[in-house]
């Protein structure tokens, strides 16, 4: 049978380390440490084989752990990790940790670019210089975008074609809301790119509305995504344990399998793991 691949998901201890974006009432059942050993049975149960390690933080000690991590955890098949992009530091950062003995776990890099104030961020004169590093290293970019950071993104990628990227979450659309436009229409720029940017079917539900989300909620997001990149350019990702704010592991699989239900075998071996496989270039077991 082909691998299961969850392409995004998280560990941390809030008491390591700074999280801005886990302040506020809302977030407090997620203040608390997750694990691998918190995740393992839900992958288990999912029928989850294998997985890839996103950072939460702008840190490279995060970095070192997740390697040490998953260099001791079978299932972790690999780990998008954070150097500082606007250091001429960062192509020596990233030689470091992939000289590591736990270095060829280091498949991406990631900033938390949805945070930042500058909607126009990646487009930064010392950003690209650290993505070039990113590109020289052949290592993958993960895109942490909101829509509002469309036209900054579409515009990198299409100047930068020798990276590959992975637009997470979808670019996080405003699901709850019900607002479909301008997100599809800014989205569906990346058709002129696909040959070297990829999406994750990913983080949606916890941009649908926490209590009464369905599939159905998802599908129209879901579809553009795929009719946008094609089913060989997107991928399963649980986004757990942020998910858990919204729903489970298995539901949140669950209600992707809804979305993709019509879909070839083939096609779904894909979206499940073959994707995550090529595009990380993961060193499965």
């Amino acid at each position: 049978m082909p691998k299961i691949i969850d392409a995004h998901h998280h560990f941390w201890d809030p008491a390591r380390g700074h999280f801005p974006w886990m302040a506020g009432d809302a977030m407090a059942p997620i203040r608390r440490v997750f694990a691998p050993e918190h995740l393992a049975p839900l992958l288990r149960d999912a029928r989850v084989d294998a997985t890839v390690l996103v950072q939460t933080q702008a840190s490279l000690d995060e970095t070192r752990d997740f390697l040490a991590t998953a260099a001791a955890t079978p299932f972790v098949a690999g780990v998008v990790g954070w150097v500082d992009l606007t250091s001429p530091a960062a192509g020596d950062d990233i030689a470091a940790l992939k000289a590591r003995p736990d270095g060829r776990y280091l498949v991406g890099i990631r900033h938390l670019v949805q945070d930042e104030a500058d909607p126009d961020w990646l487009l930064r004169t010392d950003v690209r210089r650290g993505l070039k590093a990113v590109e020289a290293h052949g290592l993958v970019y993960d895109l942490l975008l909101k829509p509002r950071d469309l036209p900054a993104a579409t515009r990198l990628v299409a100047e930068m074609p020798g990276l590959r990227f992975v637009v997470d979450h979808i670019a996080k659309p405003m699901i709850g809301r019900g607002i479909y436009a301008p997100w599809a229409e800014q989205m569906r720029a990346f058709r002129g790119q696909r040959d070297h940017v990829w999406c994750k079917l990913s983080g949606m539900v916890t941009e649908a509305n926490w209590r009464n989300w369905t599939a159905d909620d998802l599908r129209p997001y879901v579809e553009t995504a795929l009719s946008t990149f094609g089913t060989a350019r997107c991928l399963f990702g649980s986004d757990w344990p942020v998910c858990t704010l919204a729903g489970s592991y298995l539901e949140v699989k669950g209600a992707l399998e809804e979305c993709t239900s019509g879909l070839t075998v083939d096609e779904r071996a894909a979206v499940y793991g073959g994707t995550a496989a090529g595009v990380y270039a993961l060193q499965m077991s």
